[in-house]
């Protein structure tokens, strides 16, 4: 395919035929274009209802797609490099789970760090996997969890030879990169597929002066967050295959969980902004870089915030820094990350992406502006002046090394009883408890529940953290596995 191929979307330019021809609906969905549900025509609109559809043969069928679909994905796979993409409509949580279900059946090993998303160790409850975690390196003065080693991956691999798989972060929510490279060449010189979790890497694609993309790493798979820093719709994503992978077997692991009625709103954001980023890539994330140093230097210029990049490199845990990523460190300030986050909100009409125990992230994207950057440097400075108090007494650390006693399905599936959280320690837990987003389980199923991981928890729920996981909405109690201790 040559450039002139990605100035093509077709998808939507199967719709806008489709729209053309008029057809009179004798199918679902049972709005009938708009029609049978005004108000909520009224409130999305005419034009957004009318492709509001059904898969039907002009349209192409997200799960055996020969038409459009297939099109649009031959030429996602062309813009990201990939041997093949898939569009994925239930969020990037099934481009992961895709990944893991791939790559393992029950029993089998995957190496991965444990500060994963929760759609990682959700995978592994439905496959039976077992996790074979990494513990990351720390940045003590940040509080936050760091890349993976090379020689803990080393490490991991020679003690486990029989892993089918090693899976990286890359990048974290707050810009570290591992190094991908070498990760990716480690895994198949020991005859494992190398998965990424690179949610929050869409621009690597087309950006300059980037961190290393997946599939320029050569890595067999990555799931990418399209809706997140490449402007399609919330919960389209892309699910991308190298050349050492059955993509027809991986169409199959798709079809498990995902949905039979694809949104042809989300299939078209995609298509859309996967031809936007092929054509303007370069210069749409050059601008969304001049607008994050420019922050990140005014930032650092109030005092007791740091708002930090590449300084942190240090060739191995931080093998790279994703410059889009405006974090901010608020530890000198005496407020929690999460006391800033929600200061920005409910004082200053600001909503950042996520606040954590010391760090805030300000998701910048090409839909931002100048403006709004200095809005939110003045909210900060702010902040500063008004709310800035003593930091003794702080936790600092964002990530607890977990106690694993059981896989993550033996965990979850086991006979279990409620308990207090304050009677909880020393008790196998049975479900999730995380801070979300950014969706990092605190405690997953399986791991021992200890004293200071019950001091984190109700820490984090002072602070006003939104906690979620547990059956009990007020994370009060905690499901752990009966009789275990």
């Amino acid at each position: 395919m040559n450039k002139l191929s990605q100035e093509r979307a077709p998808i939507l330019e199967a719709l806008e035929e489709f729209k053309r021809m008029r057809l009179v609906p004798f199918d679902v969905p049972g709005h009938k274009r708009g029609r049978g549900n005004k108000e909520l025509t009224e409130f999305l609109g005419e034009r957004c209802l009318t492709v509001d559809v059904n898969s039907m043969k002009q349209l192409d069928n997200l799960c055996h797609p020969v038409g459009a679909i297939k099109e649009a994905e031959e030429l996602a796979a062309e813009a990201f490099g990939a041997k093949a993409a898939f569009f994925i409509v239930n969020g990037t949580t099934a481009a992961v789970q895709a990944m893991i279900l791939t790559a393992c059946k029950k029993g089998d090993k995957i190496i991965l760090p444990r500060n994963v998303h929760r759609s990682v160790i959700n995978a592994m409850i439905l496959c039976g996997a077992v996790p074979v975690y990494i513990n990351p390196q720390m940045n003590e003065e940040l509080g936050i969890a760091l890349g993976m080693k090379l020689s803990d991956v080393q490490r991991a691999i020679e003690e486990n030879p029989d892993a089918k798989a090693v899976l990286v972060n890359n990048p974290t929510y707050y810009g570290i990169c591992s190094n991908l490279k070498a990760i990716t060449e480690l895994a198949h010189a020991n005859n494992m597929l190398a998965l990424v979790d690179e949610a929050h890497g869409t621009h690597f694609y087309f950006g300059e002066n980037m961190p290393i993309s997946a599939m320029a790493a050569g890595a067999d798979m990555s799931s990418v967050s399209m809706h997140k820093s490449g402007g399609s719709l919330t919960q389209s994503s892309f699910l991308l295959c190298g050349k050492n992978v059955n993509s027809q077997y991986v169409r199959q692991i798709i079809n498990l969980t995902q949905t039979t009625s694809g949104s042809y709103l989300l299939l078209s954001s995609l298509d859309i902004s996967r031809r936007n980023l092929a054509l303007h890539g370069k210069d749409i994330f050059r601008y969304v870089v001049e607008m994050v140093e420019y922050a990140r230097h005014e930032i650092n210029q109030i005092g007791d915030y740091y708002a930090y990049s590449r300084e942190l490199i240090n060739g191995d845990s931080v093998f790279d820094f994703d410059v889009t990523k405006l974090s901010v460190n608020t530890f000198d300030t005496g407020l929690a990350g999460i006391e800033v986050y929600d200061l920005l909100r409910d004082e200053y009409d600001i909503q950042i992406e996520f606040g954590d125990l010391g760090n805030i992230l300000a998701y910048v994207s090409v839909g931002d502006n100048y403006k709004n950057i200095e809005r939110l440097i003045g909210a900060l400075s702010e902040i500063r002046r008004l709310y800035k108090k003593d930091k003794t007494g702080m936790l600092r650390h964002e990530y607890i090394p977990p106690k694993v006693k059981l896989g993550p399905q033996d965990g979850f599936y086991g006979i279990k009883e409620q308990v207090d959280l304050d009677a909880s320690d020393g008790r196998i837990c049975s479900e999730f408890v995380m801070c979300y987003p950014p969706g990092i389980p605190i405690l997953a199923p399986g791991e021992e529940i200890t004293d200071e991981i019950i001091e984190y928890i109700k820490y984090a729920k002072e602070k006003g953290c939104f906690l979620t996981g547990p059956e009990d909405m007020a994370v009060n109690k905690i499901n752990v596995l009966k009789g275990g201790c």
